[in-house]
């Protein structure tokens, strides 16, 4: 029994907005930012009360990270339809993230970046290809949360050319490649654990940075995650879906994180959260299809759901860059938690900002040819 796959799926975008919070709440509680000088972040004075938030929140980053790369190959196959444009669904992809994109790198050049980053670190973030490189000052570099995009990219131009091939597989083997994607990851760790050499210390992390490098930022290592979502939007679509709960597969959820909490660093990346992250993706799905969503599908938070992507990609500067400009100081709790929701809505406002005069505008005009948009209008009006 094949779903629909034009139906909407309001739940998943819904949920998008608290997977790019918990990014907030781990960038914000960062013990060392990832932009020069490597001050801290994290705003608390008392060094107990600023050491336990960041633990708690310490794997919040991968987590949302790891949804976001999931429900990008969910959501690209539930809406792909057959004998569809290669070109044409790439440049969709492109026009949807690149204008946000280059607003934020210019922003992030003129604020600071240019005094402090080298050519052959600017250039390749410019162009998005810079997750590909290990060393620290290029992948991070200019506005750090961009490098999640050289993997989306990676996902884009390798999607219309693959998923042909996903089509093709009888639905009875569905779970087996759902399955084999996890292995998949687990390959990586292993690799990242046992083969990757080891480099000088990162900034960020317990781990070397080469190791960093391959096991989270590599796009190529973060592929398995993007087709376990394919997968799992083939298994909705074929009816083959195992009937979770939402709530059961928030509470794996919760349990996956404590799992990375209390595992070696690797392990946090992404395997202790995948199968949980895909089992709430495709349990929110089908909530949407059984017309059993509620909170999520809410106007408020589909609202905040559509200005996720730039509220990720604003953190740079309406975090790490303010940050910056405050010098390290650090306060009181009652200050640190009122600063922290002061810089949550700066990072709204911009978000929204982004969202309404750069991302929308940029999809309007250009994610389309520009005859098949003149027809679409007509058609509209």
């Amino acid at each position: 029994m094949e779903v629909d796959n034009r139906k909407r799926l309001p739940s998943l975008t819904g949920l998008r907005f608290f997977a790019a919070f918990s990014v907030f709440v781990f960038h914000v509680m960062l013990p060392a930012s990832p932009i020069p000088p490597y001050k801290p972040v994290n705003l608390f004075a008392d060094p107990d009360i600023a050491y336990d938030a960041a633990w708690v929140v310490g794997k919040a980053g991968f987590l949302g990270v790891s949804f976001f790369f999931v429900l990008s190959g969910f959501v690209l196959t539930w809406s792909w339809k057959p004998g569809s444009s290669k070109l044409q669904f790439i440049r969709r992809r492109v026009v949807k993230i690149f204008p946000n994109h280059l607003t934020l790198w210019v922003a992030s050049m003129v604020l600071f970046a240019a005094a402090i980053t080298p050519w052959k670190a600017w250039l390749p973030n410019l162009f998005l290809i810079h997750a590909w490189f290990p060393q620290n000052y290029i992948n991070a570099g200019v506005n750090t949360p961009s490098w999640t995009l050289s993997c989306e990219l990676l996902f884009y131009v390798l999607f219309p050319f693959l998923i042909p091939v996903v089509l093709r597989i009888e639905s009875k083997y569905l779970w087996y490649c759902a399955a084999a994607m996890v292995a998949g990851i687990c390959v990586i760790v292993l690799l990242t654990a046992f083969v990757i050499p080891s480099s000088e210390k990162s900034e960020l992390t317990p781990i070397p940075v080469l190791q960093l490098w391959f096991g989270y930022l590599f796009p190529p290592s973060r592929l398995f995650e993007f087709f376990l979502g394919v997968f799992v939007a083939r298994i909705v679509q074929e009816g083959r879906w195992i009937r979770v709960p939402l709530w059961a597969s928030l509470a794996a959820v919760v349990a996956g994180y404590v799992v990375a909490m209390y595992t070696p660093f690797y392990v946090g990346f992404v395997l202790a959260t995948a199968v949980p992250l895909a089992l709430l993706i495709g349990s929110a799905a089908q909530s949407d299809l059984d017309g059993a969503s509620r909170f999520l599908s809410s106007r408020l938070m589909v609202r905040l759901g559509e200005i996720s992507f730039a509220f990720y990609i604003c953190q740079g500067v309406t975090l790490f860059y303010v940050r910056r400009t405050m010098d390290a100081a650090t306060f009181s709790a009652p200050v640190a938690v009122s600063l922290i929701v002061a810089l949550f809505f700066l990072n709204i406002l911009a978000a929204w900002s982004l969202f309404t005069f750069v991302e929308s505008p940029a999809m309007r005009r250009f994610a389309r040819p520009k005859r098949v948009a003149v027809v679409a209008e007509k058609v509209a009006s």
